[in-house]
């Protein structure tokens, strides 16, 4: 698949790019292209990362967001404020949303014959209404696989040791239980080809890093290090690469009810592959909180 190195949507981007979906598309929800940053009160927009195709012949159409509100998390439950049609409301799209970009965070996987039909994601939030269309338009083709310039590859992510594994922006997902306010231990293993990025760009860190945040639930979650370090050469490795090694923190709910909480796997290109769709993975746990 041909990667066309998509420039990744900064602030002002993603304003401009559902300003002009709306207009092309006859939607009732026009946006500046720039306006002062706020701490709350503002829009959140869905992004359209790309998409590719499927080793069955379908397709996944790769989403984030953007919220632009500096420091309001807001939780818009699946619904007429937070919708996905044709075919939802609930098509998968995360229900709470942090402040600022989110890169890539869930698929939408759809049918060979899809052809040239659309997908209009909705949000409404502080009253403000943003759509974007979501399609198979060519010029929106992504490699989320190989960045070519350097052959990298997104890191290799597991739930447990011996369990399977998964790498890119296809998803995978496991199901725990717990009880409120206990804390529940979260361990992921990874590996990356720890490929080095251009000479432009320096390589700053660990090959691989974790990061996890809440992507649906009825209340609270505290993360005790969203980010934990990854301890290097812990653990059995995953795949064959030379680096690899186990993250591991904890997540205590404040609510019962059930959770998806969204682990992301980042490689030295980092959030959103600077630039390049590519290279991270995203697994979900799910989470019965009694």
């Amino acid at each position: 698949m041909q990667s066309h190195r998509l420039v990744i949507l900064t602030c002002a981007v993603a304003g401009f790019f559902a300003w002009g979906a709306n207009r092309a598309f006859g939607l009732q929800s026009e946006l500046p292209m720039e306006e002062p940053k706020h701490d709350a009160g503002q829009s959140i927009t869905g992004a359209l990362e790309g998409w590719f195709q499927n080793p069955d012949g379908s397709f996944s159409i790769l989403l984030g967001y953007f919220n632009r509100n500096g420091k309001q998390v807001l939780d818009i439950p699946v619904g007429p404020n937070n919708k996905i049609e044709p075919g939802g409301p609930d098509q998968g799209q995360p229900t709470h949303f942090l402040a600022g970009r989110e890169w890539g965070v869930f698929t939408l996987k759809v049918p060979k014959d899809f052809g040239d039909k659309k997908l209009l994601w909705t949000i409404v939030a502080n009253g403000r209404t943003t759509t974007i269309p979501a399609s198979l338009n060519p010029l929106w083709e992504i490699s989320p696989f190989k960045e070519e310039s350097v052959q990298n590859t997104p890191p290799v992510l597991a739930f447990d040791e011996n369990g399977p594994t998964i790498q890119g922006p296809r998803g995978f997902t496991k199901s725990v239980t717990t009880t409120v306010s206990q804390p529940l231990p979260l361990t992921v293993f990874v590996a990356d080809d720890a490929k080095k990025l251009p000479a432009s760009r320096r390589a700053v860190g660990p090959p691989a890093t974790i990061t996890w945040t809440e992507f649906r639930g009825p209340g609270t979650v505290k993360f005790e290090n969203a980010k934990p370090p990854v301890e290097v050469n812990a653990g059995k490795p995953i795949a064959q690469a030379p680096f690899f090694g186990k993250a591991t923190t904890t997540a205590t709910f404040s609510e019962p009810g059930d959770y998806i909480l969204h682990v992301v796997a980042n490689d030295w290109s980092g959030d959103g592959g600077r630039g390049f769709q590519c290279c991270w993975t995203y697994g979900d746990l799910k989470v019965s909180v009694k």
